[in-house]
């Protein structure tokens, strides 16, 4: 039995991984069509998007966004799972429903939906407008990542800080916030590489000047498939495992700490 189950784990990972490899070596073929066999290597398309308006542009209004969207998220995520952690929160349950919606919720049912909220308030086709947006997708995975690390935290910690006299800000400041920061960092880390993904809401609610690379690729798919889309998409994939490396590193250092101290 555990053979099968290591089999069909290994045949699992091969089938997401496998598209991977096919189609990440053409980022550095010579030729301006992604087929096989490659010529031969080249760099040149990293260089067109280093040097091209629309990719350089498309790259810094990820960044940008990406980076906005992460910290709005982590700011609301963070105080909506300090809530709902309450055991005082009446219909807390429900609440907890509201805050996971937009991960089942269709993208473009959420996308039309903002797209009309943002118009009315005056924040269509521009950053904050696309920065609210995506935030609205990554705030589940904050609460959700937040959310299990408080579950994992000691009451009698907190309850020990309280009467030896610190005030509520304190303890949240000294014992719940450095507790809490493996599941914080986490959810900044799911929310960034959310919105670096995310298309089809940024279709939506997005103008020509909010174009990220995942809208730059998506649009480069439909005019011209080139060997750039591969070299951008190399480049959300080892930002992403960069990311998560530094969560996890961030993660057992905290963890280190807490069993050294």
């Amino acid at each position: 039995m555990r053979v099968a189950q290591t089999i069909f784990g290994i045949a699992i990972v091969a089938f997401l991984l496998l598209p991977l490899v096919a189609i990440l070596p053409l980022a550095f073929t010579s030729s301006i069509f992604l087929n096989y066999p490659i010529p031969s290597f080249s760099t040149r398309w990293f260089s067109e998007l280093a040097t091209a308006n629309a990719w350089r542009l498309s790259i810094v209004n990820s960044l940008i966004i990406g980076s906005g969207a992460t910290l709005l998220s982590v700011v609301l995520g963070t105080l909506a799972a300090l809530g709902l952690s309450g055991r005082a929160l009446p219909f807390a349950g429900f609440f907890r429903t509201v805050f996971l919606l937009p991960m089942v919720v269709h993208a473009v049912v959420l996308g039309v939906g903002l797209q009309i909220s943002l118009s009315r308030i005056g924040l269509a086709s521009t950053y904050l407008g696309v920065i609210v947006s995506h935030a609205v997708l990554c705030v589940p995975f904050v609460v959700v990542s937040v959310s299990t690390a408080l579950a994992g935290i000691d009451r009698t910690t907190l309850r020990a800080a309280a009467s030896l006299g610190a005030n509520p800000v304190t303890v949240f400041r000294r014992v719940t916030m450095p507790l809490a920061m493996p599941g914080i960092v986490t959810g900044a880390v799911f929310a960034f590489a959310t919105s670096l993904d995310e298309v089809v809401l940024t279709l939506f609610v997005a103008g020509p000047n909010q174009r990220t690379l995942a809208r730059q690729m998506f649009s480069s798919i439909r005019e011209n498939i080139s060997p750039a889309v591969a070299a951008a998409a190399l480049l959300l994939i080892v930002g992403t495992l960069l990311l998560a490396a530094l969560a996890a590193l961030l993660r057992w250092r905290q963890q280190r700490a807490l069993v050294t101290s």
